[in-house]
């Protein structure tokens, strides 16, 4: 069996990319392949055909390698809903909740269904492709690694280190990265890829050449910056960048809750010509946008307390007496309704009342509901929500005027339910809308083999196909300092 690690410098250094590249590129080479992330920390997930949750960028790399999509690709999923607390998916089923300081005791079991998950995937597929987790050189972690350079220990398999060039140092960051690991680790960190390079490469040359030889690593090559490359994202990092994704004329504000979930239901509305889609927590941009959304989160409560705190509460209330179109999204639609209730402390008990904008009320259950009701749209929450007045009928949920609000995620990937909506959100705000002839699923099967195309271009594949078949490269050369004593 054949397995590949993608670590990276930090988070955000380019992981998803390149895992989802590579995992496009060796489909296309008819090679049988499976993308691998041990454990994920996201609010962005999704619900499996069979029920699981898994984190939404293991989803979209499954789907660039033309797998199934399933728990063992990711078996462990955090959720922050605090900063110090996460929602543990084990396997695509709800596991309990972990403290920051509780997860160190509790990475044992963890650690044992990831491994075996990993295992399971390599017996069935050709090649796994790994994804690693913020940096593997977390010291403060590392006894207790099994994302990482654990994962890469128990599959005896080599690392390559992804690093972000736009942020600069990452040239300092790549050798660090081996720098501060111990001899057996960096026995297996094979190499390099820089990620996000704009300008002339053969400036850059001299800076890879000395690398090589300060590490005794190649760099197996140099990705361009690709700005409308956006995938499925896991992480939250990723929201800032999608500030006006297209340059249409009708203005959508998606609030940018603290604990934000989910929010790749936008991206199908980036996709249209006549859309402009920004994130904000500006009062002003909601008064002024044509459209303002509500996504989900992650703690609903809190963020409701939090939007009212920052005057944003009453801006998306003077927009609904105004007539103005608003739509709530999962979270954001429980918020949009009368009282939230939360009997057995699944976000910490109490009743909260929302904004009255819609006839409905939540209840949160003991029990996640993990469902696929339509072939886009998925769902996955706790508080189940009714319908308690007079009210229009919206897929997943219901409409008021120009307020709607759907517990479906992924409703508007359908392109006849998005363009159906825009239609109408466009007649109330005399902007244009869409013609009918964008199709998101096309669109995001092009940005997958424009991905796999730069994969090609700019990597040494061959040199790749080779690592991955034999492994790391013997007698590898032991960077000082190591890894610092305890």
């Amino acid at each position: 069996m054949n397995s590949i690690l993608v670590a990276g410098t930090t988070s955000d250094a380019g992981k998803t990319t390149v895992v989802t590249g590579l995992c496009r590129w060796l489909a296309r080479q008819g090679v049988r392949v499976a993308p691998y992330k041990a454990q994920n920390m996201s609010n962005n997930s999704m619900v499996c055909a069979d029920g699981a949750e898994i984190g939404r960028a293991q989803w979209i790399q499954a789907v660039a390698a033309g797998a199934e999509p399933e728990a063992a690709m990711n078996p462990v999923l955090l959720k922050p809903g605090s900063d110090r607390r996460s929602h543990v998916v084990l396997m695509g089923e709800p596991w309990g909740e972990l403290s920051a300081r509780d997860f160190l005791t509790q990475r044992a079991e963890l650690a044992k269904a990831a491994f075996a998950a990993y295992d399971d995937l390599a017996g069935r597929y050709d090649v796994v492709v790994c994804e690693g987790a913020g940096s593997p050189t977390e010291i403060n972690l590392r006894q207790s690694d099994y994302v990482n350079m654990g994962l890469a220990r128990h599959m005896a398999a080599p690392v390559i280190v992804v690093g972000d060039i736009d942020r600069g140092g990452v040239f300092a960051s790549l050798f660090g990265t081996v720098a501060l690991l111990d001899a057996e680790d960096q026995a297996l960190i094979s190499g390099y890829v820089v990620n996000k390079f704009r300008g002339d490469q053969t400036l850059l040359q001299p800076a890879i050449d000395m690398l090589r030889n300060a590490t005794g690593r190649p760099t197996y090559g140099v990705l361009p910056w690709l700005p409308d490359l956006y995938l499925d994202s896991e992480d939250a990092l990723d929201v800032p960048a999608r500030r006006a994704t297209s340059g249409g004329a009708l203005t959508i504000a998606v609030v940018r809750f603290p604990r934000i979930s989910n929010f790749t239901d936008l991206d199908a509305l980036a996709v249209e010509p006549t859309t402009s889609v920004f994130f904000t927590a500006d009062p002003a941009d909601v008064r002024d946008a044509d459209l303002v959304v509500l996504p989900g989160s992650r703690a609903t409560a809190a963020d409701l307390a939090w939007l009212r705190s920052t005057g944003l509460a009453d801006a998306v209330v003077a927009r609904a007496a105004a007539g103005r179109p608003l739509l709530g999204i999962c979270g954001g639609y429980q918020l949009l309704g009368g009282s939230i209730d939360d009997p057995y402390g699944v976000e910490g008990g109490g009743t909260t009342t929302g904004l009255g904008l819609l006839p409905v009320s939540t209840v949160f259950e003991r029990e996640k509901v993990l469902a696929r009701p339509a072939p886009t749209a998925y769902e996955i929450h706790h508080g189940v929500v009714s319908v308690t007045g007079p009210a229009e009928a919206f897929p997943g949920g219901c409409r008021t005027g120009t307020t709607w609000g759907t517990i479906w995620h992924g409703l508007l990937d359908d392109d006849q339910a998005r363009q159906a909506f825009l239609t109408e959100v466009a007649a109330l705000t005399g902007k244009p809308a869409p013609d009918g002839r964008t199709s998101f699923a096309a669109l995001r099967e092009q940005r997958l083999d424009t991905l796999a195309d730069a994969i090609e271009e700019h990597l040494d594949t061959k040199a790749l196909l080779a690592l991955i078949d034999q492994g790391a490269p013997p007698n590898l050369p032991f960077i000082p300092p190591g890894a610092p004593t305890p």
